[in-house]
């Protein structure tokens, strides 16, 4: 995996020093899925889906608040690999794709593909995703207790399949409104109810910075998900 670790170095290096150019997204009804897919998701969960789109900025300014990885089934069947409340799951395409919709009745959901040198990563990924089914959900958002919150099990599988290397990044969490600086109420009262404290400034990963990563292209869209303020005239 030596020339991924390089790849990944040289593409971190470009993508500061020149900004990361993905493609837009398109329309395309011949457009098919393969493993490995990654599914943002603008879920409509209320407070704490808003809340978790407040403090995080997705591709193009998008709310993600949710994302999974395609993969198949026994059968054949395209589904999808995610960490939800009840913990790790394997939810059937259709299912994922049915939670939310845009003004046009179209899923709420964007396709983010590994670009190639990245893609022999897939197989051992998937595999390791299988090996954490069951697993609880990381209500509080914290690496390495052995349970997974969305984006995190992305993370953690892609991180086993590159030798412990990181594909994606690690950064400093927030929960503060960016507009005042003050912690967001549902978090306040989410992390209260849990009897932990707020997190703020440790490492972890959401679901709207893997789809600004630099190892994905963003391929497809299955509809349109809402947008932070900022980008909303773009």
């Amino acid at each position: 995996m030596r020339s991924i670790k390089w790849t990944l170095l040289l593409l971190s290096i470009s993508v500061a020093v020149f900004g990361c150019n993905q493609i837009n997204f398109r329309e395309d009804s011949s457009f098919a899925l393969q493993p490995g897919d990654l599914l943002f998701q603008d879920l409509d969960c209320g407070p704490l889906c808003d809340a978790i789109e407040k403090v995080t900025t997705g591709f193009q300014g998008a709310n993600f608040s949710h994302v999974g990885v395609v993969a198949r089934d026994d059968g054949g069947n395209l589904v999808v690999i995610e960490a939800v409340s009840s913990g790790v799951e394997v939810t059937p395409l259709q299912t994922f794709l049915d939670r939310s919709f845009d003004a046009r009745h179209r899923p709420k959901v964007v396709v983010g593909r590994l670009k190639k040198p990245f893609r022999p990563l897939i197989p051992s990924a998937l595999k390791e995703s299988i090996a954490l089914k069951g697993k609880p959900y990381d209500k509080v958002f914290a690496i390495d207790n052995k349970a997974y919150y969305c984006s995190e099990l992305i993370y953690e599988i892609f991180l086993r399949a590159n030798d412990n290397s990181p594909v994606f990044v690690l950064q400093p969490m927030t929960f503060k409104n960016p507009d005042t600086g003050e912690t967001l109420a549902a978090w306040e009262e989410y992390f209260s109810e849990l009897g932990v404290s707020i997190p703020e400034g440790q490492p972890g990963i959401n679901p709207g910075g893997i789809s600004r990563s630099p190892v994905l292209a963003i391929v497809h869209k299955y509809g349109t998900p809402s947008k932070s303020p900022l980008h909303r005239r773009q």
